[in-house]
């Protein structure tokens, strides 16, 4: 194989160069091995300050417990860490039970189970198996750039198909397209759904929200594909930020082009800062947006989520732009954002325009109804790995 002669040995894993896009002056750490299963460790030009350690998995299949308020009860993630360094990720505390950082480790010490498909195949063959749906890209994004060299989903595509097993796949990946075929043809035989993962179409902003990731006429391109081979594609519109992608102007072109781009449904939210992800979050904002600090600590307080007021008032938004292009939800995929019944029962949607936090930012404050904590309880978060 052609990384055979950049493997570096675990115990002298040296700092990975800084990552461009990131936050200046950091760099990540090194990884903190050995890890359970681990074959080698990986550097290699073409993907610069990124460090892949290649582990042999017990199991792929994840059971998400019961109490967990996911859609799904079954995931599937290949990778641990994710290339795409969305600031916002709230899967980034899960690199710290690996003893990893969940700032520059998570981007760029990326774990990466090199047996999937084998193991895949005994685990959808055993008797006890009931071909429940399985989620792909819960947690990491399975079709991150790691995925050109792996090629681990094509096999895990066809083993889900030839069992029996439905499954949906959630991604950023504009890499998906390579195995479109495979997935049409799996659709024959199972329930097959396709999410895309598009929240913003500003190429500034996604450049410095998600450094990694294609751009958003690239995933746009992608929802025409998947339109165009007949595969219905619903479109994760989150994380939606707070005086950033909020505004009427920027709602309607993110809805307008999915709509143009043949999108089959919409689920749109608030940005949530789980622990982790609210860290790296502040500390790019101070970096970017030193303005909004203020303003988004007394928007979250000390919690995960966006104060009840706030998300009432997106959730109108999001309802009146949904309907103005056309779409509807994509809760096939994925669980849809929350309608308090004052929204439900408005005669008219576009009262629900006529306020927000942008009329009062104008002047450095936020609405003065607008509490400084968040009252909503934060249900537990699974186990996706």
């Amino acid at each position: 194989m052609r990384w055979e002669g950049q493997t570096i040995a675990a115990e002298t894993a040296a700092a990975s160069p800084e990552i461009e896009g990131q936050i200046p002056g950091v760099r990540p750490t090194p990884a903190l091995l050995p890890l359970a299963g681990l074959q080698r460790s990986v550097r290699t030009p073409e993907f610069a300050g990124i460090t892949f350690h290649e582990v042999h998995a017990k199991s792929l299949l994840n059971h998400v417990p019961a109490t967990s308020a996911m859609p799904f009860a079954w995931t599937i993630n290949p990778y641990r860490g994710c290339s795409h360094a969305c600031v916002y990720c709230f899967a980034r505390k899960t690199h710290t039970y690996l003893d990893l950082d969940a700032g520059p480790d998570f981007d760029s010490q990326l774990v990466v189970k090199v047996n999937a498909v084998e193991v895949l195949h005994a685990e959808v063959r055993r008797r006890s198996w009931a071909r429940p749906h399985v989620a792909l890209g819960t947690n990491t994004d399975p079709y991150q750039r790691a995925e050109g060299r792996y090629r681990l989903m094509p096999g895990i595509i066809g083993e889900l198909a030839g069992s029996g097993t439905p499954f949906s796949i959630l991604t950023k990946g504009t890499l998906l397209a390579r195995d479109l075929p495979l997935l049409t043809a799996a659709a024959k035989d199972v329930p097959v759904g396709v999410g895309i993962s598009l929240a913003m179409v500003d190429p500034q902003l996604q450049r410095r929200v998600e450094p990694g990731t294609p751009t958003p006429a690239a995933r746009l391109d992608l929802i025409r594909r998947l339109a165009d081979a007949g595969m219905p594609c619903g479109v994760m519109a989150m994380p939606i930020l707070p005086w950033l992608t909020d505004t009427d102007e920027a709602l309607d072109g993110l809805f307008g082009a999915l709509a143009a781009a043949g999108a089959s449904g919409v689920t749109a939210g608030a940005l949530h800062l789980r622990p982790g992800a609210r860290e790296w979050w502040f500390t790019w904002l101070a970096a970017e947006h030193p303005q909004l600090v203020g303003r988004y600590r007394r928007l979250y307080g000390g919690g995960t989520y966006a104060t009840k007021e706030y998300t009432t008032w997106l959730a109108g938004r999001l309802r009146y732009f949904r309907r103005r292009h056309g779409l509807g939800s994509s809760a096939r995929f994925f669980r849809d954002e929350p309608e308090s019944a004052a929204i439900a029962g408005a005669r008219d949607d576009r009262r629900l325009l006529d306020y927000g936090p942008h009329e009062l930012a104008r002047h450095d404050a936020v609405p003065p109804s607008m509490p400084t904590t968040s009252s909503a309880a934060e249900p537990e978060q699974p186990a996706l790995f």
